[in-house]
């Protein structure tokens, strides 16, 4: 097993609305529109995850993804699947989906939530810029 994190922060602009997808960007700045997001400023992007768990992902391994806000006890976890189609190859963001659709900033496909299935409290707590968000991934 390979376990890896990356570590983002909350934005006054999450709503965490989208049906099929979660993600976290390294970018400071969002608009309301970006609705699958749930952190920013994160510390890596799926090109940068390590290279052994990107050859198991593309095997179709299954990934558990633990969300935590330490500060505040809170957890939530989701799961999914990689693909061989996963290329790794976008540099600002992690993209986690519902659905089987693969393009460069994807993470995990057949996801088990997205961002709106994610808790009301957790993610009024991700609307602060402090809050901070760390995902434990397991491949």
């Amino acid at each position: 097993m390979i376990i890896f994190e990356v570590v983002a922060f909350g934005h006054p602009n999450i709503t965490a609305r989208h049906r099929t997808t979660l993600e976290v960007t390294k970018d400071c700045e969002i608009s309301k529109r970006a609705d699958c997001i749930i952190g920013v400023n994160a510390d890596k992007s799926v090109s940068e995850i390590p290279e052994k768990a990107k050859i198991l992902i593309r095997n179709g391994a299954r990934i558990e993804v633990e969300m935590v806000l330490q500060d505040y006890g809170l957890r939530e976890t989701m799961y999914g699947f990689g693909s061989p189609s996963m290329s790794f190859s976008h540099e600002r963001d992690i993209v986690m989906r519902k659905s089987e659709y693969v393009c460069g900033r994807t993470l995990l496909i057949r996801a088990s939530k997205s961002a709106k299935d994610i808790c009301r409290d957790f993610v009024e707590l991700l609307k602060d810029k402090k809050t901070e968000l760390r995902l434990l991934f397991k491949v």
